[in-house]
């Protein structure tokens, strides 16, 4: 069975500002009120996309992370697909980390060229 692109996100050093950009950019509305795993964002500060037809996405960070650009596969269960990553050539990077207060699960690893994924999944 094959798994969809189900989220991605944009992080960075200054998630408003960036929010900002996008916003004017593209269009896009964000709400900042949802729960996120504190490894992916400050809380808080990181704003869910409005419903924009698409895949849905997120743009937020902090002060201390990182600046990227990824997408998250939808996998059934993530702890299994992380060690699967691994064992093809991978690196696990965070997680899997449960949302707080949420039923979902995320992970991140880098491909065998260091290409940073996500993973998303039931808790």
């Amino acid at each position: 069975m094959t798994q969809a692109v189900v989220h991605f996100e944009i992080i960075g050093t200054d998630p408003a500002a960036l929010r900002e950009y996008y916003g004017a950019l593209f269009g896009w509305e964000f709400d900042t009120s949802g729960p996120v795993a504190p490894e992916v964002s400050e809380a808080g500060n990181y704003g869910f996309i409005g419903n924009t037809g698409g895949i849905p996405g997120g743009v937020g960070g902090g002060a201390d992370y990182p600046g990227r650009v990824l997408f998250y596969v939808g996998v059934p269960d993530v702890a299994a697909a992380l060690r699967k990553a691994e064992n093809l050539g991978g690196t696990s990077t965070m997680g899997p980390s449960r949302v707080p207060g949420g039923a979902l699960v995320v992970a991140h690893f880098t491909d065998p060229e260091g290409h940073l994924v996500g993973l998303a999944g039931p808790a």
